[in-house]
């Protein structure tokens, strides 16, 4: 048996159903793993040590469970999703001593199924930025090379699971959130379809782009987590009353990628694309066509308008979700203000840091009047048209793939001067949440020049998430084995 906190998600599931590992040997072994490696990393804002520890005490008293699929296995959940009785700042210092009643659905779904949770994830503060290094506490490391980041906003969650501190992690993709630091940490990442599962507990970002999704060490792992997590839920209006596949049925259901058609997209291959990344993406596409997937070109020809509507939609309904962050109800408060206008200005200004500031800013900017329809309206048409284009492309194809990233994991601070290059970071990934679609990484190796992993990105039609996962999962036996990170 390999080290216990080197197995996947799956493996040490079995190993706790067939008895050789206990829930708590698990958490031990994760406990004492973060112990080792979170002054490094700092990808965990919080540990609930004790709890996680009688919770697997109580579970391993009561036996395994096999109507939990996710028993005794320890999680950690970014801190952006609500947990009962333990803190949420969603990188924030001013939600530095909330306290949820409550829990988010997914994270409720996951306790149900018998997950253990170990601590919260860091992130950019309100999931704004793409490296976490805008968290208002810390700035996470990536495992591959500390020098580097692992990604964001959900960059705690990439960088735990790969540094083997939990089997898995749920994250938030707004633009790009869980690709692109599964792309950088070398883990699979998955944004599911809009609606397909439960926003309500999550602290709102950008509303109509947010979503819950699974980062695990394999696609199988992603698979089981999603399929606990994905459902519809009455109390979040967007979630959607549909059925939800089997998704491990459909990874076992063919070992090859025979009859599956993936497009090209032609913007998303063409240029920009560092050497290694072109080459390991291409080398994974090549690996695709091998195991009898065809492929054809397609065009995204709005792709390129994808930056400055997300950049216009997402700050604009940031603007109006983060207003609730007053200092009346709850939240920073600051002291002794003169008067009301005083406490509203220096509350925030105290309690938000400088990107999210920077999207309040450019939100109220848009929807104010005399620019909402020449920038809010327009963004939003244009978006539908950019859904169009994608239909157009997948009704030539089942799936379209191309990179995560132009790059691989570039060095801390290195754009944090340039604001406008680090948005385009997410050129591959926003379009796919305009669009609503699902959307996944996929590890395919590490890139010939700075060793960092590469991602390949695959997008399916709307709530097939099945079908994705399963090509993923027969791509995932023949492309390079990334292996995890070596602190």
């Amino acid at each position: 048996m390999p080290e216990l906190t080197q197995m996947t998600l799956s493996e040490v599931r079995k190993a706790l159903a067939d008895k050789t590992v206990s829930a708590a040997e698990a958490t031990e072994a994760a406990l004492t793993r973060i112990a080792e490696t979170e002054p490094k990393v700092q990808a965990l804002l919080s540990v609930q040590a004790e709890e996680a520890r009688a919770q697997a005490k109580a579970l391993d008293a009561q036996g395994p469970d096999a109507s939990k699929p996710l028993w005794g296995v320890p999680l950690v959940v970014k801190d952006v999703l609500a947990t009962k009785g333990v803190t949420t700042t969603c990188g924030s210092k001013i939600l530095e001593n909330f306290r949820p009643v409550y829990d988010a659905t997914a994270v409720a779904r996951l306790k149900d199924a018998g997950a253990i949770l170990l601590g919260k994830a860091n992130m950019d503060e309100f999931a704004m930025g793409s490296t976490t290094e805008n968290s208002a506490y810390c700035a996470t490391k990536n495992p591959w090379d500390l020098a580097r980041v692992p990604g964001g906003s959900s960059g705690g969650s990439g960088a735990t699971v790969a540094a083997g501190q939990c089997f898995g992690a749920l994250g938030t993709d707004t633009g790009g959130s869980i690709r692109l630091p599964a792309s950088f940490c070398g883990i699979v990442g998955v944004k599911p379809t809009y609606g397909r599962v439960s926003r309500f507990g999550m602290v709102a970002y950008a509303s109509s782009l947010d979503q819950i999704g699974p980062m695990a060490r394999s696609v199988e792992d992603a698979a089981r987590m999603l399929q606990v997590i994905a459902g519809h839920d009455e109390r979040d209006s967007t979630s959607v009353n549909a059925p939800v596949p089997d998704y491990l049925a459909a990874l076992s259901a063919k070992g090859d990628l025979k009859g599956l058609t993936i497009g090209l997209p032609s913007e998303y291959w063409d240029k920009g694309l560092s050497p290694e990344v072109a080459e390991a993406c291409g080398a994974a596409v090549k690996k695709a066509e091998e195991l009898g997937a065809k492929t054809v070109p397609v065009q995204l020809k709005l792709s390129q308008y994808a930056i400055a509507v997300y950049y216009i939609i997402a700050v604009a309904e940031a603007s109006s979700n983060l207003a609730r962050f007053d200092g009346v109800r709850y939240g920073h408060r600051a002291q002794n203000p003169a008067d009301l206008m005083d406490m509203y200005v220096r509350s925030r200004t105290e309690g938000f840091g400088d990107e999210v500031q920077r999207r309040i800013i450019l939100g109220t900017y848009v929807l104010s009047s005399g620019y909402y329809d020449a920038y809010y309206r327009k963004a939003a048409q244009v978006r539908r048209l950019i859904r169009q284009d994608f239909d157009t492309a997948l009704s030539q194809c089942d799936l379209l793939a191309g990179p995560v990233c132009p790059t691989t994991a570039f060095k801390v601070g290195e754009m944090t001067s340039d604001p406008l290059q680090m948005y385009l970071m997410d050129i591959f990934t926003i379009s796919t949440n305009l669009a609503g679609l699902p959307g996944m990484s996929l590890p395919v190796g590490l890139g010939r020049e700075t060793g960092m992993p590469v991602g390949l990105q695959l997008t399916g039609r709307a709530f097939d998430e099945a079908r994705m996962l399963q090509a993923a999962h027969a791509l995932e036996q023949c492309v390079p084995a990334t292996g995890m990170a070596k602190l």
